[in-house]
């Protein structure tokens, strides 16, 4: 992997047959979420985005990944994900660019955690993740803390959706200050809130200062969309605190870096931003 490129830590998986998928889900719900269609920045084969990263300086892609069961649902977060074979094929066709994070579903037990701590063995596994509004559980909930116990194991970062569903699931679930818990008692593990925690930003943030191992991500939200009060963060007191991420494909790369000149960020904390902080969060990169 390139040492010196950004790095995206959640984006979904971006093979063309996935316009279909995405469709189709946005139909389902009805919820007016937008995503790139542009041809320059929307789904591709490996090799094209490969040229893509390469030509826009990104490193490496981080993708949620789990498997994808029988009879799901349009909505179901599972087929916007990619599965342990694609990572795989990745993984051989293109060392180092393309990186898995395993999303864990909280219902299946002592199964789950197994599986969970199976899949960081692979090569291209860096972390946990949960798509938390699929399962409607905060993240102090009871059935989370095996996942935080392994993490805190192998020494990988937890992913987790914060904020809003983008469908048609409850958000409560998704409030930012549900880490507290999961943070005191796990000071080693490193707890991504990604998407801002959008609409409790203000909450998201209060936990990045308060806590060393709580982190805060941006993606699905485009750099023109973020508040001044998340970009004044980004640049003084989160400095070291936030990672860059598309949540593609409803942000694209080309889309998401063409605007981030225009949020006047600082050399530090655009470096931090767009690399050095996901490196240090994701400590098996390399």
């Amino acid at each position: 992997m390139p040492t010196d490129g950004a790095v995206d830590y959640w984006c979904n998986l971006f093979f063309p047959e996935q316009a279909t998928v995405w469709a189709g889900a946005l139909a389902a719900t009805g919820t007016n979420v937008q995503v790139r269609t542009d041809p320059e920045d929307s789904y591709c084969d490996a090799g094209a985005m490969v040229a893509r990263m390469d030509e826009l300086g990104v490193a490496a892609l981080i993708l949620p990944t789990t498997h994808r069961p029988p009879h799901l649902e349009p909505t179901d977060f599972e087929l916007v994900a990619a599965t342990p074979d694609d990572l795989d094929d990745l993984w051989v066709a293109h060392p180092g660019r393309f990186w898995g994070q395993w999303s864990v579903d909280p219902r299946t037990g002592t199964a789950g955690v197994r599986t969970a701590a199976a899949m960081l063995e692979r090569p291209w596994c860096v972390a946990l993740h949960t798509h938390t509004h699929s399962f409607d559980r905060r993240f102090d909930h009871a059935d989370y803390y095996p996942y935080y116990a392994v993490c805190a194991e192998q020494d990988v970062p937890f992913v987790m959706q914060a904020g809003s569903s983008g469908g048609l699931m409850a958000s409560e679930c998704g409030a930012p200050v549900g880490v507290d818990r999961p943070a005191l008692y796990f000071p080693e593990v490193r707890f991504v809130l990604s998407h801002t925690g959008w609409p409790w930003v203000a909450e998201a943030i209060a936990m990045a200062i308060k806590f060393p191992n709580v982190y805060l991500g941006t993606s699905v939200y485009p750099p023109r969309h973020w508040s001044p009060e998340l970009v004044s963060f980004i640049n003084r007191a989160g400095r070291t605190k936030c990672l860059w991420g598309t949540g593609f494909p409803t942000v694209g790369h080309r889309h998401a870096l063409g605007q981030l000149t225009d949020v006047g960020l600082g050399d530090e904390a655009r470096a931090n931003l767009l690399g050095g902080t996901a490196r240090r969060v994701f400590s098996r990169l390399r």
